[in-house]
């Protein structure tokens, strides 16, 4: 049995019982996938290995999310990103609790937790700990890397945890 924090459904449109060569390439690719999104927040986020960006994104990734509009596209966009908010949160920690993937998309369900100890984006440090919950859809190109990302997170849930609304 699965634990809930590791589940996954791999979508492959495949019917029980005998399985068509295609339904296995498109199992395989979502396989792929989810493994390719809990890599990007294990090693990204969790290990702050920015480096690791150039592998799982493509040159022209773009990052849809709204809380930081337009930033520039492919790994270089998303760098300072994610070095701001590890630098706002040291203790910085994305649970993944479930991934459905198909052979395109991948949708991580996550948990962000972390104690804001340093400025993030204008926000002066606090010391209040945070838990917040987070979609991610990631969409994935034919090279295996992710291509476009969108992102909501329950930032209301975050600024009360900071303090910043009631």
């Amino acid at each position: 049995m699965m634990r809930p924090d590791r589940r996954s459904l791999l979508l492959a449109g495949g019917v029980a019982g005998s399985v068509p060569p295609a339904a296995h390439a498109r199992s395989a690719a979502a396989a792929r996938n989810a493994a390719l999104v809990r890599r990007y927040f294990e090693e990204v986020w969790n290990r702050g290995r920015l480096e690791v960006l150039d592998e799982l994104l493509s040159p022209d990734y773009v990052n849809r999310t709204p809380s930081i509009p337009d930033p520039p596209p492919g790994p270089a966009g998303l760098k300072p990103i994610v070095a701001a908010v590890r630098r706002a949160f040291p203790d910085l920690h994305y649970a993944v609790e479930d991934v459905v993937a198909t052979e395109t998309r991948a949708v991580a369900r996550v948990v962000m937790t972390g104690t804001h100890e340093g400025d993030l984006f204008g926000l002066a440090p606090t010391g209040r700990a945070v838990r917040v919950n987070q979609i991610n859809i990631e969409e994935i190109g034919p090279d295996g890397r992710i291509r476009q990302h969108w992102r909501v997170t329950d930032e209301l849930a975050l600024m009360r945890q900071l303090g910043r609304v009631a």
